[in-house]
């Protein structure tokens, strides 16, 4: 709920001991081998083997004597059909990953169907994003073109005031393995759409 009433009130102010671009120095380290373009302090442009670009931004997140720094990968594909379509992706089953399931947030259901069908049933993006650590993964649609915005529970800092401490959660190479199988796989499926 704090979250929430801190959003609705907009507190944007960003924590004491937030170092722009430390964390993703750290992501551009994991992801060694792709080429990089600096934007501006905490957000980049990497370059993926197949040329499709995937931007990664840091995003603050304020707690009780510390904050977070994640990291959010987005990208960009054309899409065929027009108006706001909200989805966001999650894995099922309360112990053990069962599945993938899509939640529609807006647009029109009847219009969504084979979208969301896609998402689910891919084999190759079920195959990238089922090992996949994400934490959260919407997918947008607004003026004809589709975002995917993946939140990876790697990637990300934990900085503490008492006891003072950071703690770099690394990217480790199964999971950037996955990640980089999953954004292309994403960029696939929505791009028939």
């Amino acid at each position: 709920m704090l979250p929430a009433l801190r959003e609705f009130f907009g507190n944007t102010r960003a924590p004491s001991g937030y170092r722009p671009g430390a964390t993703l120095a750290l992501v551009r380290r994991n992801l060694g081998g792709l080429g990089f373009e600096a934007l501006e302090p905490g957000q980049g442009r990497f370059t993926l083997d197949d040329g499709l670009q995937v931007e990664a931004r840091e995003r603050t997140q304020s707690e009780l004597l510390m904050h977070l720094v994640l990291t959010e990968f987005s990208l960009q594909v054309p899409s065929c059909g027009q108006g706001v379509v909200k989805l966001e992706l999650r894995h099922t089953g309360a112990i053990r990953r069962q599945g993938l399931a899509c939640t529609r947030r807006a647009g029109e259901a009847a219009e969504l169907a084979g979208v969301i069908a896609a998402l689910e049933s891919d084999p190759a993006l079920r195959a990238a994003l089922m090992p996949l650590d994400f934490k959260r993964l919407r997918i947008e649609r607004e003026d004809g073109h589709w975002r995917v915005l993946l939140e990876h529970m790697g990637a990300s800092e934990v900085v503490n005031r008492m006891p003072a401490f950071r703690r770099y959660i690394r990217l480790d190479d199964a999971q950037q393995a996955h990640l980089l199988n999953a954004l292309p796989a994403l960029a696939r499926v929505l791009a028939g759409f």
